[in-house]
């Protein structure tokens, strides 16, 4: 059974644990504005100038430049340059641009921006408050910072196969011992209150694989992070009997059931920089 936090195990370091492989890319490079910020639509307005940290390869920083028009601004900043060269080539716009930089130290003034966005980003974070604080800082007062994360501990399936429950327990380790929190999506209201920011409004959304098309997209996304070295070789440090290629034939296996079905919940989270 899965401990809650797995307190027992001090992260070595902060590590990226999905890494930038190809598989990792091409996934982060289909979400959009629709799939991953529309809780943040509604404050969006003509002229806004926004923050998208942890921007990874553009897809969503891009789109967020429709809804600020062409007199707002859109600033992506990622920690890997591989990254903002990606975003840079593959979503040039007008009122967006990419910057390699550390969400812990942005090199941006006090107050540069209006509302900040953080999808996916504080899950993998040592420390988030911090992050958070430093988001705090280069807000103006009364902007707003909007962060939604996945909630690992929420993931479901069926049929059930038990090397899928394998495969979430060793993901849950290796992610804590890279200095993540793999559940931060129940946190984030916690972590945004901590780093002073007020009128926290929390949601929740969900993802969910149910098509042939989604079930096959999303088990073989899994069954390629597993199985390359940066992934593969922490979970053996973390645990000498995890197989990862069990594993990653179990995803395979399961996208061909005709009743599959795969859901969780994303924590969604926006509050005002006082």
């Amino acid at each position: 059974m899965r401990p809650g936090r797995l307190e027992q195990m001090q992260p070595e370091e902060e590590f990226y644990t999905h890494g930038h492989s190809r598989p990792v890319v091409q996934s982060h490079a289909r979400r959009s504005v629709a799939d991953s910020a529309r809780f943040l639509v509604p404050y969006l307005t003509p002229g806004v100038e926004l923050l998208d940290f942890g921007c990874g390869p553009g897809s969503i920083t891009a789109d967020l430049g429709n809804f600020v028009g062409p007199n707002g601004r859109i600033v992506g900043v990622d920690s890997s340059g591989d990254a903002i060269a990606i975003a840079g080539h593959q979503h040039p716009a007008q009122n967006v641009s990419y910057l390699q930089a550390s969400v812990y130290n942005l090199p941006f003034p006090d107050g540069s921006f209006d509302v900040a966005y953080g999808h996916q980003v504080l899950q993998h974070l040592a420390d988030p408050v911090s992050a958070l604080a430093e988001i705090h800082r280069v807000l103006r007062p009364g902007g707003l910072v909007a962060v939604r994360d996945a909630d690992y501990g929420s993931m479901v399936h069926h049929p059930h196969y038990p090397e899928l429950d394998r495969w979430l327990d060793v993901y849950h380790r290796v992610a804590c011992h890279n200095g993540g929190e793999p559940d931060a999506g129940r946190k984030l209201q916690e972590w945004v209150a901590a780093a002073g920011f007020a009128e926290v409004r929390a949601t929740a959304s969900t993802w969910y694989y149910t098509t042939p098309e989604q079930r096959l997209e999303w088990a073989t996304l899994w069954a390629d992070r597993i199985r390359v070295a940066r992934f593969a070789e922490r979970a053996a440090i973390i645990d000498a009997s995890a197989n990862v290629d069990e594993m990653a034939r179990a995803w395979l296996q399961w996208a061909e059931e005709p009743a599959g079905w795969f859901a969780f919940l994303h924590g969604e989270v926006v509050a005002t920089r006082t």
